[in-house]
């Protein structure tokens, strides 16, 4: 059942270190019962409203589920907003802390502190989806959390120390900090070394290449041939190493690493290949969470 009419209702709820967690909760205008939920995971220097995505939200609510996607409370950008003025707190944008930021919505969700007036959230029983770097976070969560029952990315990177160039680890170990531009914005935006030590101390909790091996639930891999940023080879790795007897590998041809997508995103149609990666997605939540949840 395709549900045409589709609200949003957003709010804020804190971090671990009393950081806002900002979020969109997009879900069917008409729900009254219990609603499953996916939750989507923003990549590196991303955030929820970036490009096309919120438009996929949409699309994937239309399924009969609540979609939560939520900004990480270290990511640069204040409250709901898309500019990055908070480069304060992305320079120390760990990944123990995306992480600990997901523990949080979850929580937030079985306390009531996220909820909707018109339906019950199904807390226990959560898919993710993650771009990027938030696909990384997403299969450690996975790993972790045992309200996690499907796990879907789109581009995600299979160990992020490899996305460390030498260059970043000299700066680190030499000013204790790296610099790198965002193209689209033109700032600098520094990378503090605890991003790093905070990384490389724990990375046998925090390698999704690592944590992948122990999944047992449905994975479903998604990335375009043409990624210059994160190399397809990503996703091969930890499909290969992914011992869930449900997984799949879904290769975009011709796809680079949004998609197609940009920001900001104004057209009316969204890019062929993010529309390829969007019915991708949704077939496979039907097909593996959505019918389990009815």
């Amino acid at each position: 059942m395709r549900h045409t009419s589709i609200k949003k209702e957003s709010g804020v709820i804190e971090s671990t270190e009393g950081l806002s967690i900002a979020y969109d909760m997009y879900l069917p205008s008409n729900a009254v019962n219990s609603l499953p939920v996916v939750m989507f995971l923003h990549g590196f220097k991303g955030f929820k409203d970036w490009g096309a995505f919120p438009d996929a939200f949409f699309e994937i609510a239309r399924t009969g589920c609540a979609v939560i996607a939520f900004n990480f409370s270290r990511n640069g950008v204040s409250g709901h907003g898309q500019d990055f003025d908070k480069l304060d707190l992305f320079a120390d944008e760990t990944f123990s802390q995306d992480l600990s930021d997901v523990r949080s919505v979850i929580d937030a969700m079985q306390t009531q502190k996220i909820k909707t007036g018109s339906a019950v959230l199904e807390t226990d029983n959560v898919a993710l989806i993650g771009h990027s770097r938030g696909g990384h976070t997403a299969i450690v969560a996975a790993a972790e959390f045992n309200e996690v029952n499907t796990v879907i990315t789109w581009a995600a990177v299979a160990d992020y120390n490899k996305q460390f160039t030498d260059k970043m680890k000299k700066d680190w170990e030499k000013k204790g900090f790296t610099e790198i531009e965002n193209s689209r914005t033109g700032q600098t935006m520094r990378i503090n070394k605890s991003v790093y030590d905070d990384y490389i101390e724990n990375a046998d909790r925090l390698t999704a290449v690592t944590r992948v091996q122990s999944l047992m639930i449905p994975c479903c891999f998604i990335h375009g041939t043409l990624d210059k940023a994160v190399s397809m080879n990503s996703s091969q790795m930890l499909f290969q190493m992914c011992k869930s007897p449900e997984k799949e590998r879904i290769m975009i041809n011709g796809a680079d690493h949004t998609f197609g997508c940009s920001h900001p995103w104004d057209k009316d149609d969204i890019p062929a290949h993010f529309s390829d990666v969007v019915d991708k997605t949704i077939e496979w939540l039907e097909t593996y969470y959505l019918r389990h949840n009815q």
